[in-house]
């Protein structure tokens, strides 16, 4: 695992305490887990999502993410609709490992109240949580 120094948290993403990120992309928002929660996990080995036209309330579960350790529930930072899911998951969820914040990406939402992004940590403010 890595040191806690060595954890990649662009500060241009918002982070949750249940170590999901998310993204404005043009008014949807993008989301993953973070640098730290796939650490964590391991070899990820398959990643379940959503249909697009589902929704969801803030802070729902919206999927799992299986590792070669354990089984981890997925929740929603904020509400809204899931306008995308990322296809190359299905046939290979090792990309949340290699590439958490670019090709890992796990859903896309039209958000409910965009504001909920603001609430969100940034990602300072998500290191000092991790730090303890």
């Amino acid at each position: 695992m890595k040191d806690i120094s060595e954890v990649v948290l662009p500060e241009n993403l918002r982070y949750a305490e249940s170590h999901e990120w998310a993204k404005d992309d043009a008014g949807d928002v993008k989301i993953g887990i973070s640098d730290y929660a796939q650490d964590q996990l391991g070899d990820i080995v398959f990643v379940e999502v959503p249909e697009v036209g589902d929704t969801f309330d803030k802070g729902a579960e919206f999927g799992t993410v299986e590792s070669v350790k354990a089984v981890s529930e997925l929740y929603l930072p904020i509400g809204g609709e899931i306008v995308a899911v990322n296809p190359a998951l299905e046939e290979s969820p090792e990309l949340v490992n290699s590439d958490p914040y670019g090709d890992g990406w796990m859903i896309a939402l039209k958000p409910e109240n965009p504001a909920d992004l603001d609430t969100m940590m940034s990602s300072d403010e998500y290191l000092s949580k991790l730090k303890g």
